[in-house]
């Protein structure tokens, strides 16, 4: 495999390992490429395209590469939106607090049963994806998260009625939190996953930041009722877009096509030798996949209608049980690379959740005494902060794993996509450690300080999910969408 990766001891292919520029025996910088491999020509040296795409006209990765952007965009900015509900009391609890007369523990628990609902549904709604696909989960979350949204804001002084909308609001939000990330790996390549997971990662986190900045204001100005009915509002203008212009991405592929996991299909390899340069069986493997082409040859579907596309269900996915699925999550607990990809994320997003409970003790009290608006603005540090971080995100996962597969003689490990903790751990700890410095000092260093390394914290976090998100779809695409919610 070469650069300090292991070869599997029982001879199996390792899943996501691939050839991506060229035969490992040939130069990566070789214009050769060989007529029973589709390639992407668009630059100076083709790609070897990871997973090979189908004949099939309906196959998502088939699609222009416009088609598939716009579906993606379409897809960001509607999770922006859905982002904003988790943190949409983070700015006017004390508000809320006299509002509905009642103790600061229960508005707070409000967000609580909020994410409880995000994290039962995530269960249900990823095996559902599994099975049907995600095109009638995103429409169902925008849905529910337009009618949760006005229903919140129409609350009143009921306490419970608006403890139940956010519940609603928890389980519409749960696709967008859960599947976003996995249509990239269904849109997508190998090689240009990485900005555009940058871009899903900023919209789901980007928005969370971005709310408390906008809701001190609106709750100061309109009344807290607002933020929420402004929720419905722009998610309804989303509607449209979803409806019309995000077709299912879900697509059943055949097994040999999968060359980032030809150890689970029909597609048999040889494997490296012990000094680890790399596969030299490229010829072999790409014959076992003009092979089984010709043995699974089947006519090519007919490209289904604009109209057909607007259905929520296009067939099953999978023969999995649905039941199974559903449990399936459970022993993942236990698996290496899940464990990995939730520490790395969990371990900073726990920190920034922690930071942003401080930060309303430290700043609406004394010695500054902020009200909400003052305390709403200062997220604008942690969203400018994430938004360096899923810029620097997306130029390093490329740029790195680019650099690594020349090297590695044109073979892709997934391995290459973890060299972005280096950056995570130089930076988030620059954050921590600088926030805990200067926010137990206020007097001495005012308010910015603190600020400016939240920033780096929760850039240092981004940077962070975006290589677990980057290494689970590639190394371990077949549970990616468990990934989601284990974490």
């Amino acid at each position: 495999m070469g650069l300090g990766v292991l070869n599997a001891r029982n001879g199996e292919h390792v899943p996501g390992t691939s050839f991506v520029f060229d035969d490992a025996s040939r130069p990566a910088q070789s214009h050769e490429t060989d007529a029973r491999l589709k390639y992407d020509r668009s630059g100076k040296v083709p790609i070897i395209l990871v997973p090979q795409p189908s004949d099939d006209p309906n196959d998502p990765l088939n699609w222009s590469l416009r088609k598939r952007d716009t579906i993606l965009f379409i897809l960001s900015v509607t999770s922006v939106i859905a982002s904003t509900l988790s943190p949409l009391l983070a700015a006017n609890t004390l508000t809320l607090s006299l509002y509905f007369e009642i103790k600061f523990t229960q508005i707070a628990l409000l967000t609580g049963y909020h994410l409880l609902g995000v994290g039962v549904a995530g269960f249900f709604f990823v095996a559902s994806a599994r099975v049907w696909g995600k095109r009638h989960l995103f429409l169902l979350g925008t849905i529910l998260i337009i009618i949760s949204s006005a229903w919140g804001g129409a609350a009143s002084h009921n306490y419970t009625s608006l403890l139940w909308a956010r519940i609603i609001q928890g389980v519409g939000l749960a696709p967008f939190e859960a599947l976003v990330n996995a249509a990239v790996g269904d849109l997508y390549f190998v090689h240009e996953r990485g900005k555009r997971m940058a871009l899903t990662n900023m919209a789901l986190f980007g928005g969370a930041f971005f709310t408390p900045i906008l809701v001190g204001k609106i709750t100061h100005t309109l009344g807290w009722w607002w933020s929420f009915w402004l929720v419905a509002i722009f998610m309804g203008a989303m509607f449209p877009f979803v409806f019309c212009f995000v077709p299912e991405t879900a697509y059943r592929r055949a097994e040999y096509l999968n060359t980032d996991f030809t150890g689970e299909g029909t597609f048999e390899t040889q494997h490296d030798p012990p000094s680890g340069s790399g596969p030299t069986s490229f010829d072999k493997q790409i014959g076992d996949i003009e092979q089984d082409r010709l043995n699974e040859q089947r006519p090519v579907p007919a490209k289904i209608s604009f109209v057909r596309s607007l259905l929520p269900f296009n067939g099953r996915k999978t023969d999995d049980n649905i039941f199974k699925l559903i449990l399936r999550p459970f022993p993942l607990f236990l698996h290496p690379a899940i464990i990995w990809g939730c520490l790395i994320q969990g371990t900073l997003i726990g920190w920034t959740v922690f930071i942003g409970v401080v930060l309303a003790a430290i700043y609406l009290g004394p010695p500054l005494f902020f009200d909400e608006v003052q305390t709403g603005y200062m997220y604008t540090g942690p969203f400018v902060g994430a938004f360096v971080g899923f810029i620097l995100a997306g130029v390093l996962a490329d740029w790195s794993t680019n650099l690594m597969i020349r090297r590695n003689k044109g073979v892709y490990e997934p391995e290459f996509r973890i060299v972005l903790v280096i950056a995570q751990l130089v930076i988030g700890c620059i954050g921590l450690y600088g926030f805990g410095i200067t926010s137990a000092n206020l007097p001495q260093y005012g308010w910015l300080l603190p600020d400016v390394f939240f920033a780096f914290e929760v850039c240092g976090m981004v940077i962070g999910a975006v290589a677990s998100a980057l290494y689970i779809v590639d190394a371990h695409r077949k549970i990616r969408h468990i990934k989601l919610i284990v974490r």
